[in-house]
């Protein structure tokens, strides 16, 4: 049993500041010898130092959980792409890397899909960067619609996106991007009146062992341009 719970007070009583506790004050054990100190030397003074001692003990312990809180949430923030409600690459990497081991580890399907807007530089060029940034928006928020919550999703740079997705071998993978590919058609942006469309290739591959996070990555954005050539 420790210090702090030794002293505990049930119900907690505060010792005035201004007096020394009276021998009738209520304290929680009768018997000091519980926490080391003999009988002697169980005075009013001592029984207020350890009241101090106690409330100092409980500040720090509010604090520390606070601070706790504080880096939780500062994590979460450094994680997050600076516009969209998804990882950013430096977050992804690291989660890939996680899920490569996973997967090679209980032998469970695991695949990453790349995808990647088409016309968003003419979309840039003809609405402005703020119409870019709302469809980005618009397309993240679709393709979270269309996945499922233990998926990981992750702005990889500029109009590009990575997909990890969990159980799922490279045939689901591709059938989930199709799907969201026609979901991201059937809802286009409405920007200041205009309808703003744009479209997706994708390329997606199986996790195996041997791969890190950035080969992944890679063979993934090849599949999704030797996709897109087969479509033009």
């Amino acid at each position: 049993m420790t210090f702090a719970r030794l002293l505990r007070p049930s119900p907690p009583h505060e010792c005035p500041r201004a007096e020394q506790p009276s021998a009738a004050a209520a304290w929680p054990y009768d018997n000091p010898m519980l926490i080391g100190i003999p009988q002697s030397e169980f005075t009013p003074s001592v029984r207020r130092a350890i009241w101090v001692l106690l409330g100092e003990a409980r500040n720090l312990r509010s604090e520390l959980e606070t601070t706790r809180a504080l880096l939780r949430t500062t994590e979460q923030a450094i994680d997050r792409d600076h516009l969209l409600p998804v990882l950013n690459r430096r977050a992804f990497v690291r989660e890939l890397d996680r899920q490569i081991a996973s997967a090679s580890r209980y032998a469970t399907p695991v695949s990453l899909a790349y995808l990647d807007l088409n016309g968003f530089k003419n979309t840039n060029d003809t609405h402005g960067h703020a119409c870019g940034d709302a469809v980005l928006g618009h397309f993240a928020s679709t393709l979270l619609s269309g996945l499922r919550s233990s998926d990981v999703v992750a702005r990889l740079g500029g109009d590009e996106f990575g997909v990890v997705l969990l159980h799922t071998d490279e045939k689901q993978a591709e059938s989930t991007c199709i799907r969201i590919r026609e979901l991201v058609a059937s809802k286009p942006l409405v920007w200041e009146g205009a309808t703003v469309s744009v479209g997706v290739s994708f390329g997606a591959v199986q996790l195996r062992t041997g791969m890190d996070a950035e080969a992944a990555i890679s063979a993934a954005d090849a599949a999704m341009y030797r996709n897109k050539s087969l479509r033009q």
